[in-house]
């Protein structure tokens, strides 16, 4: 049984680009058309394959000009009829560095960030938007239950319960949920109401994190003032404010992005500013300062494959310390990245354990790949995501949650199942095989029910809480099992040990 379920999103569902009937003005299209009236503004969204789409709807002024880095100012004009048949606004992207040592990715980012560019691709500073997409005929008191929600006023008016609200990211968006999570120590309140109930974390959880006036935090903000023109000035915020979006663009995207060298040692990250986020995420999931709702969080067998290529100097177990002591962890010691290293093996047996797991021999494309890549994904992504289960488990035992490793993309020559294809194999759903259809069903349970196994009626095994035995659920092409969540125990319980000296 497919279960309807409205779905809010700024990326992921984009609203279908309606088609245009010039002679007829935007009230009559809303006549034929989804409409919704909010308190400050009507809305017009298009219908198509059975689904309304509400595209691009503002709930923010234009972050531009003097409000650009600038926490967001709640937009409360009214603003009447508003188009939202077409496609939102994207966000200005960055992949690659439009400053980097690599020839290649260097023009790369010169490109992203022609004018042209910007507008063929829908990006724009101007990006602060919501899309909605719910079922066709949906009423403002249907009352489903919303995936992914920003923010917190029009949730009823547009059919959706405010509060059966599931947040939900993948990669920086998984590391933004858990974030949204402890943002004021886990208050998640507004207007008396938690703003969600479930939060589900594709490949992403806790990343420790220095202050936002550390060193690595200043060195980035720097640059992009070098760059932007604004070095020597009284105020350089007021110049970065000041300058115009195609220098501001070029200056902030100088920095290294994560198709480089630097790869995961990002430029940019959420960092504790004392107030909205009060400490390192580490530190506030271990105090248990995070707002403790029912949770799914899990990975990609091969997180690290696609961050692992950008180095292939890293030969040697030295090297490959020195690395992560200079890009990564400054206030780590030698000795302790060592230790850590060492917990991969060298040699034969670091080629055979590596990342794509399970191959064996096969895909080490140059000497360390596969072990830097298992060193990488497991810090960030994986072992990460058992050290902080692990801490919930303790601080908040009576608090469901549910674990998973995919590996339905296994034999993909070099990569694996690398980060990221959960995009195309659950959110787009590329292939309609098993691991689409278990995914996309728990997910659907989990949504409506706070739990993944509601509803299953023997279609699918029963998912186990991970607090009761620690077992993940492995998701193949063509099934599903229980796996024990404690492959590379040694190198988690050297990340649960030394995570104080682990900040980015």
């Amino acid at each position: 049984m497919q279960l309807p379920t409205l779905v809010s999103s700024l990326s992921l569902l984009g609203a279908a680009l309606a088609v245009s009937d010039h002679v007829q003005t935007l009230e009559d299209r809303a006549v034929a058309n989804a409409t919704v009236v909010l308190k400050t503004a009507t809305v017009v969204g298009n219908v198509m394959n059975n689904v309304e789409s509400f595209g691009g709807i503002p709930y923010a002024k234009p972050p531009t000009g003097q409000l650009r880095l600038k926490p967001p100012v709640r937009l409360k004009e009214n603003i009447g009829t508003f188009d939202a048949t077409g496609p939102a606004a994207a966000c200005p992207q960055m992949v690659s560095s439009s400053d980097s040592d690599n020839i290649l990715f260097n023009l790369l980012g010169d490109i992203a960030n022609l004018p042209f560019v910007q507008k063929a691709t829908g990006q724009t500073e101007d990006c602060l938007t919501i899309t909605v997409a719910r079922p066709q005929g949906t009423t403002a008191d249907a009352k489903l239950p919303v995936l992914y929600w920003i923010f917190g006023d029009n949730i009823a008016a547009f059919g959706g319960d405010p509060d059966k609200v599931t947040i939900w990211g993948e990669s920086a968006g998984a590391i933004s949920v858990f974030d949204q999570m402890a943002l004021y120590n886990g208050n998640n309140k507004y207007n008396g109401k938690a703003l969600f109930r479930g939060a589900i974390m594709n490949s992403g959880s806790i990343v420790p994190t220095d202050p936002v006036d550390c060193p690595k935090g200043q060195a980035v903000y720097d640059k992009v003032v070098s760059e932007a023109g604004c070095a020597g000035k009284a105020d350089t915020l007021a110049c970065l404010r000041g300058v115009d979006y195609t220098t501001f663009l070029n200056a902030v995207t100088s920095v290294p992005g994560i198709l480089s060298y630097n790869s995961l040692a990002l430029s940019y990250l959420p960092r504790p500013d004392g107030k909205t986020l009060t400490a390192s995420p580490d530190i506030l999931a271990k105090n248990g300062q995070y707002a403790a709702v029912p949770m799914i969080i899990g990975d990609q067998e091969d997180e690290g494959t696609l961050f692992g290529i950008f180095q292939p100097n890293l030969t040697t177990t030295d090297k490959l310390v020195t690395y992560l002591k200079n890009y990564y962890f400054a206030t780590a010691t030698t000795a302790q990245i060592t230790a850590y290293v060492n917990t991969y093996d060298d040699g034969v047996t670091a080629v055979i354990n590596g990342s794509p797991h399970r191959t064996g021999l096969l895909n080490e494309i140059f000497p360390g790949f596969k072990r830097r890549s298992a060193v990488l994904g497991d810090l960030v992504f994986t072992l990460t995501r058992r050290v902080f289960l692990t801490l919930a488990s303790s601080v908040q035992p009576t608090v469901p949650s549910w674990s998973y490793l995919s590996s339905y993309d296994y034999g993909t020559p070099i990569l694996g199942t690398f980060h990221a294809s959960d995009l195309l194999q659950v959110f787009y759903g590329i292939k309609d095989n098993y691991a689409a259809r278990s995914i996309r069903t728990y997910y659907t349970n989990f949504v409506y029910a706070s739990d993944p196994n509601v509803g299953l009626n023997g279609a699918y095994p029963a998912w186990p809480q991970w607090s009761q035995g620690q077992n993940l659920m492995q998701f193949f092409a063509d099934k599903a099992s229980t796996l024990k969540d404690d492959f590379r125990k040694t190198s988690s319980d050297w990340i649960l040990n030394n995570a104080g000296s682990l900040y980015f």
